[in-house]
């Protein structure tokens, strides 16, 4: 996404807003279209954009928007019809790119009538089904090892949980190196409890932490050996919730995790029951504690919940863990993981202060995916880490490009990179190489880096011009 651009928000609900901000902090024109009155109010001030009160299916608005000049429009308002039509109405006013969100996952199943093509939409967001590939991806990491492919297939990210075997364990990212002498891996990325660092050289690596690793295809058996990588039991995990989020994480997850679904209402769990084989559908409240001890929560590794009220999901949580804790026998003082799904972003913060692992937000996850979609237009190939707060991109080094310039170590500490971005490696002389700080880039070389979201729009200027 090249600077000052021209964005058309429809919508001025979670999404909205928080694109809208983002992005006019960044330095692009933004213009919101909004209905409600109270809406538009509390964006006043708030929000460097400009705000039009008025219905999105109103051509006036359109027109009073200035739309046929607009390079982005990004359809978020709650009403798939809206965000759909809006993106034909986008295309008859010239607007290159046009972003929906779309909640129905049925509407584009395997050889569906109209496709976003058909209906003139660049990229389509499901912010519910985003939540639950966050969570099913999260499950998998807990589980085992999550593996990312890059430069058709050549570099893979490879994520993996760091436990007491680790010959990695308590090292400083400085002295990897040095110590792991003839393995060739960048550690890029790791996950803290709540917070993803993007290690320097005085990070070191703990116990429990999740670290990502760039590494060359034809070295990962080395690298599983030196990390500690191996099989684990088949987790349990219990999903407090069967609604569109909680039902769809089963069905991602069921195949690979000892699965129990908490539903209340009767109707829906045995709807649940006939449409998830591998899943144990419990009718219950999973608000009361009796139920989920009834259902064998102290048993579990990790616990979900993924009801459609705030506060049920964040106090179901906060006991489940303290229960599973404070439980008596071999298990005492074993932690479970939580995740908890919260829809206001206030709650983010609460959740995450009464002891859950993970909370998210599915108005932030959507955000955040049409951000990174903006962000990656010049870019080979980009994948998010999920459990981390960081990207990884692939990309070319433009002629002139500041990267070009001084070696990564003298680029870094200029730009003050050090915590934010990381380059693992570097296509030179027809081989992929890990980049050291004495690594000198040129244009036209091929490389990945891994940087924080917010980090995007710096690896494009640093990188591409």
């Amino acid at each position: 996404m090249k600077t000052n651009q021209k964005v058309l928000i429809l919508g001025l609900g979670g999404v909205g807003r928080y694109l809208a901000a983002k992005l006019a902090d960044e330095g692009h024109s933004v213009t919101v279209i909004e209905l409600d009155h109270e809406a538009i109010r509390g964006a006043e001030g708030e929000i460097d954009a400009r705000l039009v009160l008025g219905d999105a299916m109103n051509i006036a608005c359109w027109l009073e928007a200035a739309a046929p000049g607009m390079d982005y429009l990004i359809a978020v308002t709650n009403n798939d019809a809206v965000n759909i039509l809006a993106a034909m109405i986008a295309d008859r006013f010239g607007i290159p790119c046009k972003i929906a969100r779309v909640r129905s996952r049925g509407l584009w199943v395997n050889g569906a009538v109209l496709t976003p093509e058909d209906l003139k939409i660049d990229f389509v967001i499901q912010p519910e089904e985003l939540a639950a590939q966050e969570v099913a991806k999260l499950l998998k990491m807990r589980s085992g090892n999550s593996v990312f492919e890059f430069a058709d297939g050549a570099i893979q990210v490879i994520g993996a949980r760091i436990g007491q075997t680790s010959a990695l364990l308590d090292l400083k990212i400085k002295d990897i190196s040095r110590l792991m002498e003839g393995y060739d891996f960048r550690v890029v990325a790791i996950a803290r409890d709540m917070n993803t660092l993007i290690p320097g050289g005085e990070d070191e690596i703990r116990l429990n932490d999740y670290a990502y690793f760039l590494v060359r295809s034809e070295d990962v058996p080395s690298l599983m050996l030196v990390v500690g990588m191996g099989e684990k039991r088949r987790q349990r995990v219990m999903v407090v919730g069967g609604g569109d989020i909680g039902s769809r994480i089963a069905e991602l997850t069921e195949d690979a995790f000892k699965l129990k679904l908490i539903e209340q209402e009767a109707r829906r769990a045995e709807e649940l029951t006939q449409q998830l084989k591998d899943t144990e559908i419990l009718h219950g409240d999973g608000a009361d504690l009796n139920t989920l001890l009834t259902a064998g929560l102290l048993s579990m590794d990790t616990v979900i919940a993924a009801t459609g009220d705030n506060e049920t999901n964040i106090m179901t949580n906060a006991a489940a863990k303290q229960m599973i804790r404070n439980q008596p026998g071999e298990r005492h003082g074993k932690e479970a993981k939580t995740v908890t799904l919260v829809k206001r972003e206030q709650y983010l913060t609460l959740a995450a202060a009464l002891g859950s692992d993970i909370v998210l937000n599915r108005k932030v996850l959507a955000g955040d995916r049409i951000l990174a979609y903006l962000l990656r237009g010049e870019m080979l190939s980009a994948a998010r880490l999920y459990g981390a707060d960081a990207e990884v991109v692939e990309l070319v080094a433009a002629r002139k490009a500041d990267i070009t310039k001084h070696s990564l170590a003298t680029v870094s500490a200029s730009r003050g990179f050090v915590g934010r971005l990381i380059i693992g490696c570097v296509f030179k002389e027809g081989e992929w190489r890990a980049a050291t700080g004495d690594t000198r880039v040129e244009p036209g070389n091929r490389l990945i880096a891994v940087c924080r979201l917010e980090s995007l729009p710096d690896v494009h200027r640093l990188v591409l011009g």
